[in-house]
């Protein structure tokens, strides 16, 4: 069955491939318009927080909180980072946003990880939250909370207005080519951006496995 929403796309599309080819252009804009400085900055901010034993953090919520346990796995194994994420422990969260609400579930797990000055986290999100909008507000609260204990805050986001762009230490605003696909093009760069990081010859301490496995052979 099709259903009307699918015909009516199918209708403004002149061929089947004119709407991949929009989405590869977009992609390939963002990535032309994105600062290689700035992310070889954050490369060196990163480093810096791994070699004072700093722990590293990362939130997101949605795809992001999904993003954000994949990124945990690569900064831990291939770059070498003690890093953790809250939505990685579904009964601790869980229980957080029962007892406490969802607004400071984040805050409250950095608390009780201790937070502190040698530590950063690193917020991956299409808004990076907004107060005004009341729009992942959790985000807001954690990014607040870290300010008061004295650790970095890091960023990917979509949004160059939302609460982490404007508080962060270091962010990467994904460049807003297409006002219709912000959350697909953010969260996919997400991806891009943070394999950028830990293949970056300032955080990559461990080879990964195909390439390491190439060259055995």
């Amino acid at each position: 069955m099709i259903y009307p929403s699918a015909m009516q796309a199918a209708e403004r599309l002149s061929e089947p491939e004119s709407f991949a080819a929009l989405y590869l252009e977009e992609s390939a804009r963002i990535l032309r318009e994105l600062d290689p400085a700035q992310l070889d900055a954050m490369a060196r901010a990163l480093a810096a927080v791994r070699d004072r034993a700093g722990r590293l953090f990362l939130l997101g919520v949605g795809g992001s909180a999904a993003n954000a346990s994949h990124a945990v796995n690569d900064f831990r194994k291939i770059a070498g980072f003690e890093a953790y994420s809250p939505t990685d422990n579904v009964s601790e969260l869980t229980a957080r946003i029962n007892d406490d609400g969802w607004d400071t579930a984040y805050a409250n797990w950095l608390c009780g990880s201790r937070l502190g000055p040698l530590d950063a986290i690193f917020v991956l999100s299409v808004g990076g939250g907004d107060v005004k909008r009341n729009i992942s507000i959790n985000l807001v609260q954690a990014v607040r909370y870290t300010r008061t204990v004295g650790a970095a805050v890091f960023g990917i986001v979509g949004h160059s207005a939302g609460f982490t762009a404007q508080t962060a230490d270091l962010c990467i605003v994904v460049p807003p080519v297409s006002p219709k696909r912000v959350t697909p093009h953010t969260e996919g760069m997400q991806a891009v951006l943070w394999h950028l990081l830990i293949s970056h010859p300032l955080l990559q301490v461990e080879p990964t496995k195909w390439e390491s496995a190439a060259v055995s052979t």
